[in-house]
């Protein structure tokens, strides 16, 4: 209640200063980037609290008036024309040559920073203005596809969008069949990884006795689920998809239940990409499933490998024979998995690939390849087991050859295993995983020996 007279309260003060700016600028105003780029450096002149806010709502409606080569146009000539005071700058730094001090410091800290920086705090202000950046730093990265004539202006937006999103802003929230429709509505929309068909399809995965959804929200996107994850409580460690996802499954009892299975994580705003909440995300779920069930022994992950098959068909290096290579172009028939013969050759073939994968395969700068991978071992979790044939949707043949694996989250082990992984590269692994790549070794010395 509190946050929504806020928010009505300056939207009203927003929309009369919008009426005074009207009254004064001339009829001609320009509608191009050029004329926002004026009014953006009119809006960093300072004016009073309530024109200001309605001058931050006016460059970012008419920010959404541009086409994209307006767009472009205007993240330019903020790179060009909003970096640092550079008169200021040289002030500064002559000042701390001289006689360095914390004082200087600051100084030179501050006289550094872009001035666009501000220019994006003060947009800030304006109603709805967090949701607008979000969405115009979305702009921004579509844009750049790997050129960096914009990257400054990319750090100034994320280095603030950070400080925005940080943890402490962040609230959980339970998703169930009693949330608000339009919130509902964007779950079904924003799921990423196991598309939500219908409105059943999303009842059956929230509403049950043995279903839960959690997402982090923000409170100035009190309508937007940032991040959330859904989970499926089971006996056991599942090795498939296709169960926890089934019409008529049948519900397992909170008794029995000792199982926690985060079998979906979605981030639903590209704006927010490389701010990672998602650890926190998985380690409040637990802390929240621990409390409400504490029966529950385990906490694990049933994971896409959207970076497998990719790698296979580019990878040159694979450790693999003529035969081999022969073998794996079966993949490309439809429904091959429904035979038994090529089911079982490509078993002992994949299996122990998809443990090199992990274990073995870096990119160039020695990465793992696996974007999932990369997510949950950086959050301290184990590669537990890799599932034969755990996605046999489309989507899961496409990207993995039906691979899933599991992650383990113990959470005795979590801070060890991180810190292996940030500092040392080690993928922290069960013994299950590690046969499977000895196995492929002992099949690479009966491919020398024959």
């Amino acid at each position: 209640m509190a946050n929504a007279f806020f928010s009505d309260l300056l939207a009203t003060i927003s929309e009369r200063g919008r009426t005074l700016l009207r009254r004064g600028d001339s009829a001609d105003t320009k509608q191009d980037a050029d004329g926002l780029i004026e009014l953006c450096g009119a809006l960093l002149s300072g004016r009073g609290e309530a024109s200001g806010t309605a001058m931050a709502r006016e460059v970012l409606d008419l920010y959404q008036d541009l086409d994209a080569a307006g767009r472009r146009a205007f993240f330019e000539a903020l790179v060009r024309d909003f970096g640092p005071d550079r008169e200021r700058l040289a002030k500064a730094v002559e000042t701390w040559r001289a006689g360095p001090s914390d004082e200087d410091a600051s100084s030179l800290h501050f006289a550094s920073e872009p001035r666009r920086q501000e220019l994006i705090r003060r947009l800030n202000r304006a109603p709805g203005g967090t949701g607008d950046l979000v969405k115009m730093r979305a702009d921004l990265l579509g844009m750049m596809n790997g050129h960096t004539d914009l990257a400054a202006l990319d750090r100034d937006m994320s280095h603030l969008l950070s400080s925005w999103f940080n943890r402490g802003f962040l609230v959980l929230r339970r998703i169930d069949w009693s949330t608000p429709a339009n919130i509902l509505e964007k779950i079904i929309r924003y799921e990423a990884v196991h598309e939500i068909s219908d409105w059943d399809d999303l009842r059956r995965r929230i509403d049950p006795v043995d279903r839960r959804c959690y997402a982090f929200f923000h409170p100035a996107m009190v309508d937007e689920p940032l991040i959330f994850v859904e989970v499926a409580l089971t006996e056991t460690i599942p090795g498939a998809i296709a169960p926890l996802l089934a019409v008529d499954r049948r519900p397992v009892s909170i008794e029995r239940a000792r199982t926690a299975v985060f079998y979906s994580i979605s981030n639903t705003q590209r704006g927010l990409g490389g701010i990672s909440f998602g650890s926190f995300l998985i380690k409040q779920v637990v802390e929240e499933l621990r409390r409400e069930l504490p029966k529950l022994d385990n906490f694990v992950t049933l994971s896409p490998v959207p970076g497998f098959m990719p790698w296979i068909k580019q990878d040159k290096d694979l450790p693999l024979s003529d035969e081999d290579r022969e073998l794996l172009k079966r993949l490309d028939e439809p429904k091959w998995f429904e035979d038994a013969d090529a089911t079982a050759q490509l078993r002992g073939l994949i299996e122990p690939l998809a443990a090199h994968y992990f274990l073995k395969a870096r990119t160039p700068k020695g990465r793992l390849i696996d974007s999932v991978a990369r997510f949950h071992l950086g959050n301290g979790a184990r590669l537990e087991r890799i599932n034969w044939l755990g996605d046999l949707s489309p989507k899961g043949m496409r990207e993995s050859a039906g691979v899933m694996v599991n992650y383990l989250y113990r959470l005795d082990d979590i801070e060890k295993n991180h810190e292996a992984y940030a500092n040392d590269g080690e993928v922290v692994t069960s013994s299950a995983v590690k046969k499977l790549l000895k196995g492929e070794g002992r099949r690479r010395l009966d491919m020398r020996l024959s």
